[in-house]
């Protein structure tokens, strides 16, 4: 195809649900003409007036002029037959997640629309590939997948199969730049960006509930110190089990089985038992309560004359050194920064970064008795930090001691390699890197990817450079060789020399 300019043609939505006439009012508002259309009927025009409620509390609270409302509104047209959108440029069908459907709407869609309308799909999972195939004009299907809420969320992946053209692709790229999005481009492979490389942050935590390391409330609080606006397990209440669970099978299969993407055995048995989350009372947590809240009671306090050294360089070491010196104030602390390890040694007690060994490990290797092992330091002020002891209850006591005084909020966790951070980083940062090693996006898309399409804190590749390869890698060989198989091998990419 030549280069296509969508700017200002008529769209037709296919599929009111949320996702639908969310991609309705975004496109309305951007200055298209919209038509809607619902398998279902009277959803498309029962769609236009929740819309317009919406719309409505928006001018009540002086976000949009009652003007603003009546022309988007204008623009939104519900029609009851495909046909009376035969002279669009642009088809978004927003319908449910089921290959066949999507293959047959746009079978009858192709047999209606001119030969030079662009198929885009909003598909989170399918491949984009399969939904064009048996398609005359196969060139013209792409992925246009957007997150929701529609009108808030930022991302629009822009999914290219084995026989798209590469002008369409650009057309729909460029036109979600026009609707004040932020376009990526990614190749259709099993999730796509998003939905691939998110999964290690629920997996992690899933994996860690297996093993009894630690609870709920505290993989949430740790991971909430380290600048995700929700923690793991409440953001799978949210979501609810079910749709979490299926997603993850889903890649799971689509990617043959490979061990990377594993179900978890504890989802699958909230799902079993109908405790979905928010939506059915319970899920990890009972609702409308939430989380329980941590008891981070102190049991030991650190003599005035404890004497403080700083072992190691870089930059843990040095937020370490400023940490340690608006405590001490006027009084000094050694640092050794030839040290092989980087942490804070007090009272003969080692707290060593973690590098992915477990404490006992550290504690044996270094000839020991006591060992405590600190995660990733918190992105915010007074956060909590996972820490597990090697040792006695002293040791531990010293520990969590040490913590508070540096600023942070200790949470003790089972002694598991890479504790919960430092490990769930890691791994978003090697399925990110396997993916820029297979085609699917280049470093950058994936970091805009990841900070606009679920809110993290940075993308894979900043934590990459905040962590430091050497570190990244030092955290999944210690994984890979306590829990050995496919799960924690090291991406290609992450092996090849800077």
């Amino acid at each position: 195809m030549n280069t296509l300019n969508l700017h200002q043609a008529p769209v037709l939505v296919v599929g009111a649900g949320i996702m639908g006439i969310g991609i309705a009012q975004v496109a309305a508002q951007s200055g298209h003409h919209v038509l809607v259309y619902d398998s279902r009927d009277e959803a498309a025009a029962l769609a236009k007036l929740k819309l317009a409620e919406s719309l409505a509390t928006l001018v009540a609270k002086n976000k949009m002029t009652t003007e603003a409302v009546q022309t988007l509104l204008s623009r939104i047209t519900p029609v009851t037959h495909l046909r009376d959108a035969a002279h669009v440029s642009l088809v978004v069908e927003a319908i449910v997640e089921n290959l066949s459907v999507k293959r047959s709407l746009f079978q009858e869609l192709e047999a209606l629309v001119g030969e030079h309308c662009v198929l885009a799909t909003n598909t989170s999972s399918l491949s984009v590939t399969a939904i064009a195939n048996g398609l005359k004009y196969p060139s013209r299907v792409v992925g246009m997948h957007f997150f929701n809420p529609v009108p808030l969320m930022k991302l629009v992946e822009v999914v290219s199969g084995l026989q798209t053209d590469a002008a369409v692709a650009q057309s729909i790229f460029d036109l979600a730049g026009a609707w004040g999005k932020t376009a990526v481009y990614a190749r259709s492979t099993p999730g796509f960006i998003v939905n691939r490389i998110a999964r290690p942050f629920y997996a992690e935590s899933l994996a860690l509930l297996q093993e009894q390391a630690a609870r709920p409330e505290q993989l949430d609080l740790v991971l909430r110190g380290a600048g995700f606006r929700m923690g793991p397990c409440e953001l799978m209440d949210l979501i609810g089990h079910d749709t979490n669970f299926l997603v993850t099978q889903s890649v799971f299969e689509a990617n043959f089985f490979d061990r990377r993407f594993t179900p978890s055995l504890v989802q699958r048995e909230l799902v079993d038992g109908g405790l979905l989350g928010r939506k059915t009372g319970r899920g990890f947590y009972s609702y409308p309560g939430g989380a329980p809240a941590l008891d981070d009671s102190l049991t030991f306090t650190l003599p005035a004359t404890a004497q403080w050294v700083l072992h190691g360089s870089g930059v843990v070491a040095d937020c370490l050194a400023s940490a340690l010196s608006r405590y001490l104030g006027s009084k000094t602390h050694s640092r050794v920064l030839g040290s092989n390890w980087i942490g804070i040694e007090v009272e003969d007690l080692q707290l060593h970064l973690t590098d992915g060994r477990p404490a006992w490990q550290v504690a044996k290797e270094a000839g020991l008795k006591e060992v405590v092992v600190f995660d990733e330091l918190p992105a915010v002020s007074d956060g909590a930090l996972a820490f597990a002891c090697a040792g006695s209850e002293a040791a531990s006591g010293i520990a969590s001691a040490v913590l508070h005084a540096l600023g942070y909020a200790p949470v003790r966790v089972s002694d598991t390699p890479g504790l919960v951070v430092a490990r769930t980083l890691a791994m978003l940062v090697n399925e990110a890197a396997d993916a820029v090693l297979q085609g699917v996006c280049t470093p950058e898309g994936a970091n805009a990817a990841m900070k606009l399409g679920v809110n993290y804190p940075a993308g894979p590749f900043d934590w990459l450079d905040r962590m430091g390869r050497t570190r990244v890698l030092a955290v999944l060989n210690a994984l890979d060789a306590c829990y050995r198989g496919e799960r924690y091998r090291v991406s290609p990419w992450l092996q090849r020399p800077v």
